[in-house]
């Protein structure tokens, strides 16, 4: 034998050992860059666009063959809170969707829309998009990144490895797959509420989305032998506000349309068993239902489509069968997948073809179908499972229930958070003999609030170069608040601008200064050099004037109040909202209307533009408020503005014979 083997060998076992890759792969592609982006989410791509906005080199890699994430993937019923956290180019996203539909903004969409989009981000800035390639290894050295290696996920192996070598890593996936190999810390599942002093965090039996009690859970009622129906977990329930590794339930946004030239119909799916259903026939049997809304939310998207979502006790959500989802290998991923898939589709089928379903809803359900016209190279359905919650980083700083109730206000913040504190149920259990759920939490009614910087970034001891905008820093019912697609994304443009911070000034993400980062996202909020669009808020005192007295609410419109008057006119009163414009120029005035009871038939807007002063009617059957969103921007005309603070907007009562709301004006300059 050659003596020179034995040393030889050794060396290849080092290098495996040093690199956490095999030696063949060194020999394969290679790619050097500025900024490395792992998953095509919706945050993904903001991430890509902004770091090539900013002049780095960019490499996008997703696992599969699209891009956008829930966002594309069939979560058109944008889940917002208040729109006044939605900024920067993640506000530039829904105003291009906006532009599709002949609007300024527009939250709900359809699918192909969005990837149209967010294909155009792509394009315009020319990103290089690694497709079907997913995570194999890291390599880290000092705490830093070295590369990363990934191999083709459709044909996965050695042989289909590539090498991708940046200075600064996003990880933008729902399930933190790069932050996990490169040994950052993290958690999965719920924490205790005495980890950090929190109420609504753990196990939680509450009102929500709950079985009316009686509901029998046995297979032969009343025989507790005959074993549980199909879903129910035979685990005991835990004291309240206990921490355990369970997952709040996932599902499939799925879109549906009612129009018969566009719809595909729903067909029995593979491994269908009508027997998973019968906790369904039982909860309308106690709970009689007069349309499958009762039990599912169909949200209308535009051209007759659905962003269909959870509702009620039994619905989409497959509760309990997604524990192991986070931490489990690529292959048993897509079984979990799989079985969502299935569930799902043959709960529409069990609906519209079992005959024990009631005949009404039998006939209501087969008006809908699967969308011709969206995702067509996957046979119509969404390829995005909802993946609410995997694992979450524990970086620098944890966001809490403090956090969102702002009762912590962190001085870092890089992105606004506005969503109720949302948690799906966990678990589905027996309790004294009857069928009930666990873990669903709504609590809401609070203000934006700020999401720390040391939110998104790791230890410094663990990792330098890498941030984490998705699978960030929350625990449990915290990031069931922050993690909505708009915020998301907001996140992850704070990311590529402190990862360009990082490279430019050669430091830590660790090191990245906090005050240029927050003064780059307000004063360059796409990235591209342009000025950011001047908003006044009722907020904003040193730029309006109050004539009369006004009611001040606190929820449901822009920003953190909004003002209203019920007099009907009996007491003359007004609010002027008064721009700083910083340039002579044509601009487009939009003033925000939230979603209102007994509103006036008609709103008085005067507009001076510096040297005339016009006015505008805003009937209340021009407001079309859609869904879950808070409020609409409606257009007052384009005018040209003097430059300075002579122009301004004033909102009165004149004539009202109803609720009148002063809220915001937004003056968007025509490019």
């Amino acid at each position: 034998m050659n003596k020179y083997i034995p040393t030889y060998l050794s060396l290849i076992f080092l290098s495996i050992i040093l690199t956490g890759i095999p030696v063949k792969a060194q020999n394969k592609n290679s790619d050097t860059i500025d900024i490395c982006i792992y998953g095509g989410t919706s945050a993904g791509v903001i991430a890509a666009y902004t770091a090539k906005e900013m002049g780095k080199s960019v490499i996008l890699i997703e696992p599969g063959n699209h891009l956008g994430g829930l966002t594309s993937g069939g979560l058109g019923q944008t889940d917002i809170g208040n729109k006044y956290a939605v900024t920067g180019v993640s506000l530039n996203f829904y105003r291009r969707i906006g532009k599709h539909y002949g609007k300024l903004e527009q939250w709900t969409f359809e699918p192909h829309v969005a990837e149209q989009v967010f294909n155009e981000y792509i394009r315009s800035a020319d990103i290089k998009v690694i497709y079907q390639h997913r995570l194999v290894s890291v390599s880290s050295a000092g705490g830093f990144i070295k590369e990363i290696t990934i191999e083709n996920s459709i044909k996965p192996g050695n042989s289909s490895y590539r090498i991708i070598k940046a200075k600064v890593y996003i990880d933008c996936t729902y399930e933190g797959d790069l932050m996990a190999k490169s040994g950052v810390s993290y958690t999965v599942g719920r924490e205790s509420n005495s980890t950090y002093n929190e109420s609504y965090n753990g196990v939680q039996l509450r009102d929500e989305h709950q079985f009316p009690d009686g509901i029998d859970p046995f297979k032969i009622p009343g025989l507790p032998n005959s074993g549980l129906l199909w879903g129910i977990s035979n685990d005991t329930l835990a004291p309240n506000g206990s921490g355990d590794k369970k997952v709040q339930t996932y599902n499939i946004r799925v879109c549906l349309t009612n129009n018969p030239r566009n719809r595909m119909p729903i067909t029995e799916p593979d491994d269908y068993n009508p027997d998973r259903y019968k906790l369904l026939l039982r909860f309308i049997e106690k709970n009689p239902a007069k349309s499958i809304e009762d039990f599912m939310t169909l949200s209308m998207m535009p051209n007759n489509k659905t962003d269909s979502n959870n509702n009620g006790p039994f619905s989409t959500d497959m509760i309990g069968m997604n524990w192991n989802y986070p931490e489990a290998n690529y292959d048993e991923r897509r079984e979990i997948q799989k079985a969502h898939d299935n569930y799902i589709k043959g709960l529409f089928y069990f609906i519209g073809h079992d005959p024990r379903m009631p005949l009404t809803l039998r006939t209501e359900m087969l008006q809908w179908g699967y969308p011709r016209d969206e995702y067509i190279d996957n046979n119509n359905w969404t390829p995005q499972m909802y993946v609410r919650e995997a694992r979450r980083m524990i970086g620098e700083y944890v966001m809490t229930q403090a956090n969102c109730e702002s009762k912590e206000v962190v001085t870092d913040g890089v992105g606004l958070a506005a969503y109720t504190m949302d948690s799906h149920n966990c678990q589905r259990i027996v309790i004294n003999g009857m069928v009930k759920n666990e873990g669903d939490v709504q609590i809401g009614g609070f203000d934006p609030y700020p999401v720390s910087y040391r939110s998104i970034i790791p230890k410094a001891n663990e990792c330098k170069n890498l941030l984490v905008p998705v699978c960030l820093s929350a625990s449990h019912i915290a990031y069931g608040s922050i993690r909505m697609e708009p915020i998301f994304m907001v996140l992850a443009q704070s990311s590529a601008v402190a990862a360009s911070l990082s490279i430019d000034n050669k430091n830590s993400v660790q090191e990245v200064n906090i005050n240029q980062l927050q003064h780059l996202l307000r004063t360059d909020p796409l990235a591209d050099g342009s000025a950011p669009d001047i908003l006044v808020d009722n907020e904003d005192i040193s730029n309006i004037v109050i004539k009369g007295s006004w009611i001040l609410e606190k929820t449901g419109g822009y920003g953190p109040t909004f003002l209203v008057d019920t007099s009907k006119s009996q007491y003359a009163k007004s609010v002027r909202f008064i721009p700083e414009i910083n340039k002579e120029a044509n601009y487009e005035i939009y003033t925000y209307y939230p979603k209102l009871q007994n509103g006036a038939k008609q709103t008085v807007i005067a507009v001076f533009n510096g040297n005339v002063r016009t006015e505008r009617i805003i009937k209340r059957s021009q407001v079309q408020v859609i869904g879950q969103t808070s409020g609409e921007w409606l257009s007052l005309g384009k005018y040209k503005l003097t430059k300075g603070k002579k122009a301004y907007v004033e909102i009165s009562n004149k004539d009202a014979d109803g609720v009148i709301v002063a809220d915001a004006v937004l003056f968007v300059e025509e490019k």
